[in-house]
């Protein structure tokens, strides 16, 4: 939950966005999960499970971004002649 989410929750629960964390009631604690379950916002295990899903998906129709995923290289387009280190992992030279 980013920044505008965040704004968008406290304006749904009615508390003040400058309010500090350490300073809410139990009270108001509640009122923000609660408005976090009814915004339908995916978060913790149910978006690491999403996230996962999506990445199998890609991987089983065997597109081009799944099997770079696969094959653990870079996805979005850079370059591999020289850099991509953290994907491809230490040389093996």
């Amino acid at each position: 939950i980013g920044p505008v989410n965040s704004l968008a929750i406290l304006e749904h629960a009615g508390i003040e966005p400058s309010l500090r964390a350490k300073d809410l009631t139990d009270d108001q604690v509640s009122k923000i999960v609660h408005a976090i379950q009814d915004g339908q916002y995916v978060i913790e295990g149910d978006l690491r499970r999403e996230i996962g899903m999506n990445l199998k998906r890609l991987q089983a129709t065997r597109s081009y971004r799944g099997f770079r995923h696969i094959r653990g290289l870079p996805v979005r387009g850079q370059r591999t002649s020289t850099n991509a280190r953290t994907r491809k992992g230490p040389k093996k030279t």
